[in-house]
């Protein structure tokens, strides 16, 4: 079975702290975002692959759940997963825990990969669509994690 990628601990900075005495909201994307960035280096994508290759990733869509405040000087880890990934598109699952093991906050979202000179959605070349099936094949989440696929509304009678 397949295993989360486990990020490095991330504290809670006093900048991101809000007038509610509480981590502000964007910042829970940010933590997301290094997470992303901490293993975007095993598939191959970031700065390198951006600067040497002229591909990129840009995210077409994002789903934060929040669960459990964080505070300042909380220290956290994201665990993150790929669902789902095909030529141009992959999925992922993430999820903010506490060094305690409680779980803060679930994020998912929809990647692009893209050509630079256009900017235009385009395949991944072969060695980085490997990277990221062997990626899938480590981190690839064994069922659809609960919160995933989430909507947003108002239920109306």
């Amino acid at each position: 079975m397949s295993e989360p990628f486990v990020s490095s601990v991330m504290e809670v900075r006093p900048d991101w702290i809000d007038y509610n005495g509480h981590m502000n909201m964007a910042y829970y994307n940010v933590l997301f975002d290094k997470a992303a960035d901490e293993f975007y280096d095993l598939i191959g994508f970031g700065a390198d692959y951006a600067r040497t290759r002229g591909f990129t990733t840009y995210t077409a869509e994002f789903h934060v759940c929040y669960v459990r405040e964080l505070h300042l000087g909380d220290k956290v880890r994201v665990q993150s997963w790929l669902l789902d990934h095909d030529e141009k598109r992959f999925h992922t699952y993430q999820e903010i825990h506490h060094v305690d093991g409680w779980l803060s906050a679930t994020g998912e979202a929809m990647g692009l990969h893209v050509d630079m000179s256009g900017p235009k959605v385009a395949p991944m070349p072969e060695d980085i669509a490997l990277r990221l099936a062997d990626f899938a094949a480590k981190h690839g989440h064994p069922d659809r994690p609960e919160r995933a696929g989430r909507s947003i509304g108002i239920a109306r009678k």
